[in-house]
């Protein structure tokens, strides 16, 4: 079994900042991209950003410049920096690896449970 824990959310400011962490654990062979997704009620999960197992990484238009995504491959862990978050940042993050189990060739997608920002104006 993988599982993906988050953790960091919450109730912030505007103008604040939040970390966000994800780690997988369990029956982990290798793991390949790690990102953060978010969904507000009534819409599609869209991408924050993402990073690769190389280090390479991507971001939604909307948040270069204020967010930073990283990871620690020794501890199968993705965090998200927040800084200067808006209003319009609230929502449910989640975040998702591609894992491979041992023994296994493929990877498979594996999302965490989610976690809510607020971010008050």
């Amino acid at each position: 079994q993988v599982q993906l824990v988050e953790s960091g959310g919450g109730l912030v400011q505007a103008g604040g900042s939040l970390r966000l962490s994800c780690a997988a654990s369990g029956s982990i062979g290798s793991i390949n991209v790690m990102g953060w997704y978010r969904q507000a009620p009534g819409k599609q999960r869209e991408l924050v950003a993402r990073i690769t197992s190389g280090g390479n990484t991507n971001y939604a238009d909307s948040v270069k410049g204020r967010f930073t995504i990283s990871r620690d491959n020794a501890k199968n862990t993705v965090y998200l920096q927040m800084n200067t978050l808006k209003p319009e940042d609230t929502d449910v993050y989640y975040c998702k690896a591609e894992i491979r189990r041992p023994f296994y060739s493929n990877y498979i997608d594996y999302w965490g449970q989610g976690t809510q920002v607020t971010v008050s104006s």
